[in-house]
C-alpha cells in the first residue's frame, strides 16, 4: 500500500475518534489526483473510519462498566435513551455526521448493542459519504 493511502487510511481512523480531523479533504485530494481507483479509495477511507467509530464504540462499552444505563435517573437521560432505544442500529447509519456522529457510537457501545450489528450499520454509513464524495469529484472532472 502507497504512503497516499496509508494516510489517508490513519486520517479516516482518527477523524472518526473523539479527535478532529478531516479526512475527506485528503480523500478529495487523492481522488482528484487519479494515481489510486476511487474504489480503492473509498474502501480505505471507509476501513479506517469504521475501525475508529468502533474505536469510539469500545470506550462507550468501557464507559458502561463504570456508569450504567439503567442506573440515570434523569428524566431527560430516560427520553434520550427512549429515543436511541427506538432507533436502535439503523441510527449508526448517520455516524458519519461531523457533529453527532462520534457520540452515536460512544453511545450505542454504551447501551452495550452488539457489536456486528452496529460495525454493520456504522461501516455503510460512511462507504455511502466517501462513496458521494467520490462520485461528485468524478462528476465536477467529467
Amino acid at each position: 500500500m502507497s504512503v497516499e493511502l496509508w494516510s489517508l487510511l490513519a486520517s479516516a481512523f482518527i477523524a472518526s475518534t473523539l479527535f478532529p480531523g478531516g479526512s475527506e479533504v485528503l480523500l478529495v485530494a487523492l481522488a482528484i489526483d487519479g494515481m489510486h481507483a476511487d474504489t480503492t479509495l473509498v474502501a480505505v477511507a471507509t476501513l479506517g473510519n469504521t475501525a475508529g467509530a468502533m474505536t469510539s464504540f469500545a470506550v462507550g462499552w468501557w464507559l458502561s462498566t463504570r456508569w450504567p444505563a439503567r442506573e440515570l435517573a434523569g428524566e431527560n437521560y430516560r427520553r434520550a435513551l427512549a429515543r436511541v432505544n427506538a432507533y436502535g442500529r439503523p441510527l449508526l447509519l448517520l455516524s458519519w455526521l461531523p457533529i453527532g456522529g462520534d457520540a452515536l457510537c460512544v453511545a450505542a457501545g454504551w447501551l452495550r448493542m452488539g457489536w456486528l450489528g452496529a460495525l454493520i450499520y456504522i461501516a455503510i454509513g460512511k462507504a455511502a459519504r466517501y462513496a458521494v464524495l467520490v462520485l461528485l469529484i468524478d462528476q465536477v472532472r467529467g
